[in-house]
Formats: C-alpha cells, structure tokens, sequence
C-alpha cells in the first residue's frame, strides 16, 4: 500500500498514464467484484491502485480559502529541528504552520462537490427521531473478534487527532420533539461547531471551513498536552519523567479547558490508557538516563515523547486497525504500512532494504505530500464517529481468579464517578476485565443508550447520536449515496439494497421519505454490509485506505527524521521491540496468563481460572 516510485526517486509519486490505467483497472474490479473477495495478492494489488486514485483525486487543500488570522508561528529554534512543537509548528521545516494546532481541517472530497444545504435541509429529517429509530440500542450487538479496549483506545488516539470547539450557547441548533419523545428540555439544542476564526467575514460561504484546536499530526498531545500550562503540570521536571502519584495513578491536571473530569468524554477506559503510557513513558525515560548520564531533563523527556509518539502509531498501524478490520488483506496491507512487503522480520535484522515504503515501509522513508499540504480532513472525523463500539454495561472481575467485581454502566464508569471507581479497582483488573470483555459492533440499532441522554458538564442534556448526525450536515459531509460516488464506489438504487433487515429498510424509507439520496452518510454506514472480519464500512474503510498512510508518509519524525541521531538507536529499538502487549506486561505482569494465547492485546484474551 506504499506509493509507487518514479526515476525521481523515493518517494515521489508517479503519475504516469500507465499507472492511471492500472489504477482505472483496479478500481473496476473493486466494483466489479470487490477487493475482499479476491486472493491476498490480488486484493493487494486492487487497494494499492484505489489507494492511489484516492490520491490523485481525494486530497483537497481547504487553506485555498481566503484567510486571515492564522495562528501565529514563532520564530525557529534549534531544537525544533530534533523536537515535536506544542503546537505542532516545524514538523514541515519550509511550511511551519503545516497541520499546527488552530490549523484548518482539510477535505478529501473536492469543495464544488460540499453540499450546500439550507438550514431546513440540514434539519431534516430530524436528526432526533433518526436517532430514536435507527440508533437506539435494545441488547449489545457484539464484535467478538475483538476485545473491548478497543473502545477506549481509539478515544484515546481521537484526543490526539482532532478536536472542533463548539460555539458559544446562545445560538445552539434548535430540534423539534415528537409528542411522544420524552426528553426534558424543549426543544432539543445542540451547539454548533466553533466557528473559523481565520475565515474573514468577507469570504464567500460556499466552502465552509473549521479549525482543529490540536495539532493535526500524530504526537501523542493527549499525554503531553498542546500547552505550555499542561505540559508543565504533568511533567515531574526530573530525568524527563512525568507525574505518578505513589499509588500508580495520575495526579487530575486542569486539563486543556478545564478539569478532565468535567469534560465532555472522560471516562474511566481513557484514564487508564493516559495511566499506561504515562508509565510506559517513565520507562522509556528510565532507559534512557541509564545510557545518557550526561542528559539533562528536557533532553530526555523530548527523546522519549518521539518514542512514545511513534510507538503509538505503531500500535494503531499494526495491532489496533488490523484487530478491527481483521480481514487478511487488510491485516496484510496495514502491516506492510509500518515493515513494508519484506516483512518485520527484515525490518528488525536489516532495517531497510530499500528506499522503496513498499518494500520497507513508511519510517525512514521520504516524507511525501501528494502535492497537498498535509492536515487532518473532515471526512477523516466523519467516519471515525464509532462510538457503537462502546458497550453500555461493564462486568469488572479479579485477574488473578476472575472474581466478580462488580457491575456497572458507562454512567458509573464517566466522571468524577469513573476516576472514584478507579481508586477502589486496581488497574490490573479494569485491564482484564476490558481484554476479556467485547465491545458492540459499528452498526445501526447499537449505540450507546448512556450517550442517547448524556447530561454535559454544565448540566444540559445531549443526545450524541442526533448530535454526530447533525455535525456531518453542519459541517458539509456528503449524504451517503454521494459521499460512496466521491469515493469512486457504486451508491445503492433501494433501501432494500444497503441492508438485510425489511424492517429497518422500511424505517430508513419512512424516515427519508422514500429518497435513498438523503440517507445520511452515518446511517450508510452503520447500514451497510461488512467484510469478513471488520467491525465497520468498507465505505468508511475508503478514507482509512487513504489517511492511514498519509499520516506517516507526512510527518516528518516517521520519515526523514526516524533516525537514530533523532530518536537515538535505544529509541528506535524500543519501538521495534514492543507492542501494546510488552507494554501492558511491564506495568502489569499479572495479565500474563490471560493474555498468553493473544498474538494480538486487542484481540479477546483468556478468562482467568477461578
């Protein structure tokens, strides 16, 4: 899944007529036949011609739009040459404000095709009463391929990625409620995205923008913060480590605007994630002091957040991704992201073989743009809205003789209730009981019913699947018959077409009023059938084909700068010789006997004897 090369060299993308036959040629057998039924090679060959039609067709530059107050970027310094900002500034040396925190979000489908909805439009149908019927979850719908801390981590990775901003509340969208819809508050409000602050009021609004308050790339800011405030509470100021409080757990920092207990999202699953790598970070630290005596603090805390940084791009490429569409040729390509086609094996003995990401993967490859300026795209936050993943009901049991613990729902795990509970169970047990427990399927009728009457840190009530509805229209997302055309796929003709279940086609069209080409992209989604071994679309899959490589190719600490005067030969070791699994080994080597059978940590691992 790695680009093809021209006579130019690695990394350039070759845009031939040839390759664009072949690339044609792809696309028509994924079509056709689809790249899920053919054999490993061929599938293979099928996703690397898409890939790169995705490529040359699917990466639009949003800054393109007028735009005044940009963030500012402060003046060099020399150690932004071996560092990752706080902001995300100098990642690329000749364009530093590439993917900066406060950058925009940019598109991958082109801005002529942004629909331009009017506010009725938007409204309908009432993305209350799609929730209502289509979400409402009765009994969990389980992914059993996998475990459920998958759920949790892909909130962790989504708190580095991405964040809007919400407006201020006096101007929420207003939803109307059925008679008998028993929400509280009438009508509904949803507050709506911040709105761009580097958009001049003068520029026309047929493409609308917005900003992402993080740094676009992927530098684990959801550990070390964005700033300066943050990094400084939860960094000891010693031997580069950061704050353990004496019991193992993490001192409550104010969080980025506020305290993180108080914040939309925090729960339990993403304390213990922030804990693990937390302590995985003093361990690398540890490491380090012990062969750099010499080193001062900030020398040492910068080596190990790259090392951190880049093993949990790691984990995500070649563990997580490949655990939730566990399809072969998917597992195949995904690995081959971070080993190349030659294998870990080589990778580990030889590191590269060749200049070729193909062969040898993407780190210490050359950093590669596509001609776009990198950055995170709205469609990118669309389709990893999976929050179905999430189970509503949690069974905590001992490691040692899985014991009952307890039982609880997503509310007793959320909060200030979530962090109380985890002083009274040790992590070792929220760890097994994740591991041996599955999350639900990415499908319809499975969300969460604990986020169908969330009540907010200031007290409102929301429901975030109307909410995740609505956001797609606010923010321009194709309906998705359109946004399958935009990814070079065949829309469905019939609500019969996109599901098995009559029942729920019929309430598509009720609700849709017959019209096919308003579904919404997430109920497509949601709808649609899946591949063997994947836990969501094959539509959203398309984005995933394109970003999840583009990710690595761009950032320069994954590509010119994975070296060892960078990262130090003890780091770039440390990534290669560790996996979620040696990660949750060291802090907790009680998991041991259940996790022995998992070649995978997201995989479901063995209940312990009682």
């Amino acid at each position: 899944m790695a680009p093809r090369q021209d006579a130019n060299g690695p990394g350039r993308y070759h845009d031939s007529a040839v390759w664009r036959a072949l690339d044609a040629l792809a696309e028509t057998v994924d079509r056709r036949i689809g790249w899920d039924r053919l054999p490993r090679p061929l599938g293979l060959a099928v996703l690397a011609g898409v890939r790169d039609t995705l490529r040359r067709r699917n990466l639009h530059d949003t800054r393109t739009v007028a735009a005044t107050n940009e963030p500012p970027v402060s003046p060099r310094r020399p150690e932004d040459m071996v560092n990752r900002t706080l902001d995300g500034s100098y990642n690329d040396l000749t364009d530093p404000a590439m993917g900066m925190a406060g950058s925009r979000f940019g598109r991958n489908i082109p801005l002529d095709d942004i629909p331009q909805e009017s506010r009725a439009d938007k409204l309908t149908p009432n993305p209350r009463e799609v929730s209502r019927a289509l979400m409402t979850r009765s009994s969990l719908i389980e992914a059993t391929s996998v475990n459920a801390l998958v759920a949790p981590w892909l909130q962790f990775m989504i708190r580095d990625w991405f964040s809007h901003g919400t407006s201020p509340q006096d101007n929420p969208w207003e939803i109307e409620l059925a008679e008998d819809d028993e929400w509280p508050q009438r009508p509904m409000h949803i507050m709506r995205v911040m709105e761009d602050p580097t958009r001049p009021a003068s520029a026309p609004s047929r493409y609308p923008t917005s900003i992402n308050t993080s740094s676009h790339w992927w530098d684990a800011s959801q550990i070390y913060g964005h700033t300066p405030e943050y990094q400084k509470f939860v960094r000891t100021g010693h031997d580069g480590k950061l704050r353990v409080e004496p019991d193992g757990s993490l001192p409550l920092p104010p969080g980025q605007d506020g305290n993180p207990t108080e914040e939309p999202g925090f729960w339990i699953g993403l304390a213990m994630l922030q804990t693990v790598f937390t302590l995985e970070h003093n361990a690398v630290c540890d490491m380090l002091r012990s062969r750099y005596p010499a080193w001062g603090d900030e020398q040492i805390f910068q080596r190990a957040r790259l090392v951190i940084a880049a093993l949990v791009a790691k984990i995500h490429t070649v563990e997580w991704t490949p655990a939730v569409i566990s399809h072969p040729t998917t597992v195949t390509a995904l690995r081959a992201n971070w080993f190349g086609l030659a294998g870990e094996r080589l990778r580990r003995q030889f590191d590269r073989i060749s200049g070729s990401e193909l062969v040898s993967g993407i780190p210490g490859a050359q950093t590669q743009h596509y001609g776009v300026p990198y950055s995170l795209t709205e469609e990118f936050t669309a389709v990893y809205r999976m929050h179905p993943l999430v189970p509503d009901d949690w069974s905590f049991r001992s490691a040692t003789d899985d014991r009952p613990l307890g039982e609880f729902t997503l509310r007793d795990l959320s909060g200030p209730d979530g962090m109380a509970l985890m002083q009274k169970v040790p992590m070792q047990d929220l760890l097994y009981s994740m591991g041996t427990q599955h999350p639900g399927l990415v499908s319809l009728h499975n969300f969460p019913r604990f986020l169908q009457e969330f009540v907010r840190p200031d007290g409102k009530l929301m429901d975030l699947a109307a909410t995740d509805i609505l956001r797609h229209r606010e923010m321009g997302i194709p309906r998705y018959c359109a946004f399958r055309r935009l990814m070079h796929l065949d829309a469905p003709k019939t609500f019969e077409d996109l599901t098995d279940d009559p029942a729920t086609a019929r309430t598509m069209s009720e609700l849709y009023q017959g019209d096919i080409e308003r579904l919404d992209l997430m109920v497509g989604l949601y709808a649609e059938r899946k591949p063997a071994g994947f836990a969501f679309s094959d539509t959203a899959f398309r984005i995933f084909v394109l970003m999840a490589s583009r990710r690595l190719n761009s950032d320069r600490f994954f590509t010119t700068d994975y070296t060892p005067a960078v990262y130090t030969p003890e780091g770039l070791d440390w990534i290669a010789d560790n996996s979620m699994a040696t990660v949750l080994l060291r802090h907790y080597p009680g998991l041991r006997p259940s996790m022995r059978e998992a070649e995978n940590a997201f995989t479901p691992w063995v209940r312990a004897a009682g």
